[in-house]
């Protein structure tokens, strides 16, 4: 496949799964709209309901009250008194139920509102036909029945109550015919999404079996083209292997043999350096014999003065053979650094219950004469307690502690200070102090192996702090720094609370 081709392919494969993104949002967006619309218009259909069913309640309540009076005029006893109450108690929540649910209506707010003056009118002809029956003139409140019968309050009531019966239906036939749309045109958009949906599930399978077709041929040629690719790759391995095992002899070198001929380096050069004093006593020794005298014998006492040339070469020579020894007295710092990093490297972790406080305390307690000579305060604020590999946490705060000190600045009394918090299942400890401070560029730098920042005026090989970052690492926890130049510096560590070896980071 050309790369033209390639690159045709991926343009309406992107631009296929634009289209299906596209339509499954718009499908989604609009299932949601209709969804919600149906459910609302649903909603007011049941409200429709609700309100006639509550003005058929209200209705049925005036009913009992007016039947409960005729039986007590008629009768006398005591069980229509008590209908004719409850079915008055029962009136009024019922109106109020009525006049929340139709409050949303206009026209039916007012028919609520004549709906209640009638209702009032009733209850009060009520009141007077119970007053005149206890006081024993039932044909005063005969009179009254025949006179609210005249005056067609009961009508009234009915004629407003069934006018808000076919507001109600009248609602309900609209609603339900929204509410059918709504879940007609929910329908219609699931089909035609789904339609659409199928129609791009088509049109992936036909570009993914172009595709696979495509990756066969390509596979084809390329089982052609390396016919012979096990061999290769037999080859191959057996290089990677023979380099591995370079590697190890080259490990094997620098802990081993390196060391055996700096050390014959070492001795030679001083005996060099012997020999150089009896080159140069011996020809201070031949610009003093008279002429045609004889030399002076070996081992003659006495100090031998050398001509300006000669006690000028003579100087050289010191230098050069004291720039040779201490090259290879830091030559060989820098194995015994590279080995004692190896080994712990190898050295297997154990975690244990650790008081971090009484570990630091006693790592201050080593450093206290340093800290005095620089004139430091340490001051070690309240630390949590972890689980954790002992030896690895005082490599690591004997570290951190020892530069805190070292790189203070001259003249100003130095402020170290220890703290630490927990979080999510972390301990985080910070040494800050108020030293030289490192340039924000160097940051990254001072943990990189045998790299340095700053001023070189203290010794050291540049591989304490990519060591302690190694054993952080390690240890599963982080190592940042924080500092800006002669503004102090803080190192920050961050340590699981409980560590064991499942959790060991992958950087070991």
């Amino acid at each position: 496949m050309t790369v033209d081709a390639q690159r045709r392919r991926t343009f309406w494969q992107i631009l296929l799964f634009s289209a299906g993104l596209l339509v499954l949002t718009a499908i989604s967006a609009g299932s949601v709209y209709l969804v919600n619309k149906a459910r609302d218009d649903n909603r007011w259909v049941v409200h429709t309901i609700e309100v006639e069913n509550q003005v058929n309640a209200l209705l049925l309540e005036i009913r009992r009250a007016e039947s409960a009076v005729r039986g007590l005029l008629l009768t006398r006893e005591d069980n229509f008194r008590v209908d004719h109450e409850t079915a008055l108690a029962a009136i009024p929540p019922a109106l109020d139920k009525l006049t929340r649910l139709s409050s949303d209506n206009p026209e039916q707010r007012s028919n609520v509102q004549k709906l209640n003056e009638a209702i009032q009118t009733r209850i009060s002809q009520f009141a007077q036909e119970i007053s005149f029956i206890q006081q024993g003139q039932p044909d005063k409140s005969t009179a009254l029945v025949r006179e609210a019968a005249a005056q067609n309050t009961t009508a009234k009531i009915a004629t407003i109550a069934n006018a808000m019966i076919q507001e109600e239906e009248r609602l309900f036939r609209l609603r339900s015919a929204n509410s059918d749309r709504s879940q007609t045109l929910a329908a219609s958009m699931t089909g035609i999404g789904s339609g659409l949906v199928v129609v791009l599930a088509l049109i992936s399978i036909w570009l993914v079996r172009r595709s696979a077709r495509a990756r066969d041929e390509a596979e084809a040629r390329l089982r052609d083209a390396n016919f012979n690719l096990e061999s290769i790759v037999d080859e191959r391995t057996a290089d990677l292997r023979e380099a591995n095992n370079e590697i190890q002899r080259f490990a094997y070198i620098v802990s081993h043999d390196l060391r055996s001929p700096l050390v014959n380096i070492m001795g030679f050069t001083s005996e060099l350096e012997e020999l150089s004093g009896d080159v140069f006593r011996r020809i201070g020794g031949l610009t003093q014999v008279p002429a045609g005298g004889p030399p002076l014998a070996p081992g003659t006492p006495g100090e031998i003065m050398l001509e300006a040339a000669d006690k000028q070469l003579s100087d050289d020579v010191s230098e050069a053979l004291r720039f040779i020894k201490t090259s290879i007295a830091k030559m060989d710092r820098l194995i015994s650094a590279i080995l004692n990093l190896t080994r712990e490297g190898r050295r297997e972790f154990q975690p244990v219950k650790v008081d971090t406080r009484e570990l630091i305390e006693a790592i201050v307690s080593t450093l206290a004469h340093q800290a005095a000579e620089a004139q430091a305060e340490i001051h070690i604020e309240p630390l949590p307690d972890i689980v954790s590999d002992r030896l690895a946490l005082e490599q690591i705060f004997s570290n951190l502690v020892d530069n805190a000190i070292k790189y203070l600045k001259r003249g100003v009394p130095g402020e170290i200070r220890i703290r630490g918090r927990t979080k999510l299942g972390y301990a985080i400890f910070e040494i800050t102090d108020n030293g030289r401070g490192i340039d924000p560029k160097d940051h990254q730098r001072i943990f990189d192996l045998f790299r340095r920042a700053g001023t070189q005026d203290k010794p050291g090989q540049g591989i304490g702090l990519a060591h302690v970052r190694a054993l952080v690492r390690r240890l599963g926890g982080t190592m940042s720094v924080s500092s800006e130049l002669d503004a102090g510096s803080t190192f920050t560590i961050t340590l699981p609370i409980a560590w064991n070896v499942n959790n060991r980071n992958a950087d070991r």
